[in-house]
């Protein structure tokens, strides 16, 4: 078996793994997540990229969630002629099926803009070309196959999948392949996909696995440790007030599928525990509020404490004044809003979507804030922010940063180093080979280094991009 590592290698976007494996002496093709990468004008060139195969010889993709760094580009892998199934939790298809046509959207518009640009002789370089249509969205979609956590299939004579809850996101799992290869022993792969926290909102903690062979593992966080939940809560109450007490606005950028909805159980329950008053919220976002009614139809999937929170939040409505924005218009109503308001939007990482603009009307503005909440990848606007930027270019437009940034750690949906060695310390025996994956070039070293000093593992490797590893054992 080999394994090539297409994406997620030195970076964080961009989840893309290739296996090639001799099952009942035919070969098989098999690609674990299709991500697009983000961030930087990088991206497009590599999210344009083709395989090093044809797309017609990918026998089935199985996806570890719907995060859009690990699904964004199946619809321009079937476009180009994969015609297998695509494997994925129940939880995971409903998100792709509002994730996906987003995506699509959003290209077009980006697109469509540009052009506009270009005839006003206000753009520079080359338009950007969508990856995908909703046509192919569909047809992507059509390929979709559900596998529910614990349940084990045979996806071709010598290859079975099990799902586990990766604790990540609603529907996130954690990959297990058990490998029967022609004329060579069995061996179990695990791929992690993006792993969550312990005893965090929301999500349950992740699954631990007793036995693997060889384990892909995320190090999105892997050189560093979160703040605990009481000193994110404190940060953030004390950010809270400040900007409330100076009649500002507070803009909180956030991943429309999985920490919008962790960030509104956070602002419950500090709300429902009285270190918050009242407050008004307003998720702008369409996505987003799709995904949160989605959150509330597999409600049994969540944590109990989440449970409770959300269902005391149900019985006390006016404890928050929360509102889902629905169109365009009452969108923009939002830039009146001079004091007062939390603005929970996307993108997660700034680069696009509504956020664009309540960052272009409230980062001028020294009263206001803008809290960060979760990863922000090198070249993203998000990142610019984060870094201290004292000014950014958002629409078209330079705008001076005068807005408090604060980036609140405690929300991550990713392990930090510490989980990410817990998770590890599951498996009964050090795995033949590991590979250090989803995470920025220090960040993946770190981790790998952590592992080896604290597990005592001796294989343990860093994976450049398009690097083919042998994993016969």
């Amino acid at each position: 078996m080999k394994i090539q590592f297409l994406g997620a290698a030195g970076e964080v976007t961009g989840s893309k793994y290739l296996l090639e494996m001799d099952l009942a002496q035919r070969s098989r093709r098999v690609i674990v997540d299709y991500g697009m990468f983000q961030g930087g004008r990088e991206a497009l060139e590599k999210n344009q990229g083709a395989l090093p195969i044809l797309a017609s010889e990918v026998d089935c993709v199985i996806l570890t969630h719907a995060h859009i760094d690990h699904s964004g580009l199946l619809p321009r892998l079937c476009a180009s002629g994969f015609k297998g199934p695509i494997y994925c939790t129940g939880a995971t298809f409903e998100l792709l099926k509002i994730m996906l046509p987003d995506s699509a959207h959003l290209q077009l518009a980006d697109s469509e803009r540009a052009a506009k640009k270009i005839k006003q002789g206000k753009w520079r370089g080359t338009v950007p070309e969508p990856l995908y249509s909703a046509k192919e969205v569909e047809i992507a979609l059509s390929q979709i196959r559900v596998v529910e956590y614990h349940q084990t299939i045979e996806l071709f004579s010598g290859l079975r999948l099990s799902f586990y809850n990766a604790g990540h996101i609603l529907g996130s799992a954690i990959a297990v392949l058990d490998i029967q290869e022609t004329g060579a022993k069995s061996k179990r792969c695990v791929f992690s996909g993006d792993l969550g926290m312990q005893r965090r909102p929301l999500m349950p903690d992740p699954e631990l696995i007793e036995s693997a062979d060889i384990v892909v593992v995320e190090s999105t966080y892997g050189d560093r440790l979160h703040r605990s939940m009481a000193d994110t809560e404190d940060e953030l109450v004390g950010v809270i007030c400040k900007v409330m007490a100076e009649h500002g606005n507070i803009v909180m950028p956030a991943f429309a599928v999985g920490r919008t909805q962790e960030v509104l159980f956070v602002l419950i329950d500090l709300v429902r525990r009285g270190r918050l008053p009242n407050l008004h919220v307003w998720v702008d976002s369409p996505m987003a509020t799709a995904a949160t009614r989605l959150t509330e139809h597999f409600f049994a999937q969540l944590d109990p404490e989440s449970q409770s929170t959300f269902a005391w939040l149900k019985e006390n409505p006016a404890a928050l004044h929360l509102r889902f924005i629905a169109d365009v218009e009452e969108s923009k109503a939002l830039n009146r809003v001079k004091g007062g308001a939390i603005i929970i939007s996307a993108s997660g990482m700034c680069d696009a979507g509504r956020v664009l603009h309540h960052l272009l009307w409230n980062l001028p503005r020294a009263q206001n804030a803008v809290v960060i909440t979760g990863f922000q990848a090198q070249g993203s606007l998000g990142r610019r922010l984060v870094d201290g930027a004292a000014s950014i270019r958002v629409m078209h437009q330079e705008v001076p940063v005068r807005a408090s940034i604060h980036t609140i750690g405690g929300l991550s949906a990713h392990a930090d180093q510490s989980g990410l060695l817990k998770w590890l310390k599951g498996f009964k025996k050090a795995p033949q080979k590991v590979f250090v994956t989803h995470g920025e070039e220090k960040s993946s070293h770190a981790l790998a280094a952590a592992i080896q000093r604290e597990l005592h593992w001796a294989h343990v490797t860093v994976p450049v991009r398009n690097q083919i590893e042998d994993c016969s054992l």
